[in-house]
């Protein structure tokens, strides 16, 4: 049996077997016969068979058609209306999308997209419409029988194959047993087989990198100039899984010594609890944001003091979150800029579900209450402080 499939044997539950193995018999347009053939009880004997239905599948003249659910699909008789394709799907997503700053892939309308989760123990995700199983031989010649493998590969893993593709198009030229080379690695330091969802579906492209050139030295990195430890890799990596695919010498090393030039002087803080900031542009980002702070009313050093206080201030989107909040702290609010230089964790708040709301309960009532207090309280909380404070004169 193949090493690569071997491992992916250890990856599945005995239910993803099952799942995985009546996908298969799906491909094959021959359910009933290949159910009594496959070794249902036998992990790696079952992955063996797939990989040989994948080997050949191109003789019989089928296509995976594949509609991804998010809900269990239920059994039906009825014809379900025709659908697109996995692979027109995969074809209409090959327009560059990138990971955004929080390692999130975005979508045409910029909305942050739900990465797709692992196989749960009682779904099957995948429809396949029974009359789109026939297609003309020359279109089934144009998907190769690795690219099907790879697909198949990338679903039992729980990650969702046309977005990895799509992200990463040179998957279609890499063999399992290079993926299994680097899943291991991942292994050995410390990621878990459950965390290889998240992060393979937020950055495809780890699967294709270099353990040598890429991985390594990235680990390097955190142990030696972050104070990781070997046992405490997990934590930086599953928070921020583009440190993988971040260049040291041109990003990691970049953005360190520009956030210590800044005030952040414990790198092990940093690296557990913002390591986004590690794979931040210094130019695109880091820079830009802290000069639209100082924009806004703040010195050179009063913003710097507001990012240590609250490192996610460069993270935030200017036009989204810096402009809105902002525009409606003196406008509506109309406080002086001190408060919100003491509390910069007001941008880390939803303006309409909870800034907005607050505030306007507080008018209602005559109440003023600290920015910190005011946003900071749970619900049960706020609602005591309205009813125990005495309306402020011309408050």
């Amino acid at each position: 049996m193949p090493p690569a499939l071997h491992f992916l044997s250890s990856m599945l539950t005995q239910s993803s077997f099952h799942r995985a193995l009546s996908l298969s018999s799906k491909l094959t347009n021959h359910s009933s016969e290949m159910s009594s053939k496959l070794h249902l009880s036998d992990p790696p004997k079952a992955l063996q068979s797939i990989k040989k239905i994948s080997e050949n599948n191109s003789k019989l003249g089928t296509q995976i058609s594949l509609n991804i659910s998010e809900k269990p699909l239920q059994h039906s008789e009825k014809t379900h209306p025709k659908k697109p394709t996995l692979q027109s799907q995969i074809q209409s997503n090959l327009d560059g999308e990138t990971c955004n700053l929080d390692g999130q892939i975005p979508t045409k309308n910029h909305e942050k997209t739900q990465l797709k989760q692992p196989i749960l123990e009682d779904q099957f995700p995948f429809e396949i419409n029974e009359e789109e199983l026939q297609i003309p031989p020359h279109l089934d010649q144009e998907i190769p029988d690795k690219f099907k493998e790879m697909i198949l590969c990338l679903e039992i893993m729980g990650i969702d194959s046309g977005r990895a593709l799509s992200l990463n198009p040179s998957l279609h030229s890499t063999s399992l047993d290079s993926i299994n080379r680097i899943l291991s690695y991942l292994q050995t330091k410390g990621i878990h087989q459950k965390d290889i969802p998240r992060i393979i579906g937020m950055c495809p492209k780890i699967l294709t990198s270099s353990i040598e050139n890429d991985l390594k030295p990235v680990f390097l990195f955190l142990e030696d100039e972050m104070g990781v430890p070997h046992k405490s890799f997990r934590k930086p990596i599953t928070k921020c899984p583009r440190l993988l695919v971040s260049s040291v010498r041109d990003q990691l090393k970049p953005a360190l010594f520009y956030l210590e030039k800044l005030g952040f002087m414990e790198r092990e803080a940093l690296a557990f609890q913002d390591p986004i900031l590690l794979v931040s542009s210094v130019e695109n980002i880091l820079i830009p944001k802290l000069e639209f702070i100082q924009i806004l009313g703040f010195s050179y050093e009063e913003a710097v003091q507001m990012v240590l206080r609250c490192p996610a201030l460069f993270t935030f989107s200017i036009e989204n979150n810096f402009k809105p909040k902002f525009g409606y702290y003196i406008d509506e609010m109309r406080e002086n800029l001190e408060e919100l230089k003491e509390f910069p964790q007001y941008f880390a708040f939803s303006l309409e579900k909870r800034i907005k709301p607050r505030h306007e309960e507080m008018v209602r009532s005559g109440v003023r209450l600290p920015l910190s207090t005011m946003l900071k309280s749970t619900d049960e909380e706020f609602r005591e402080l309205i009813k125990g404070r005495s309306p402020v004169s011309g408050g």
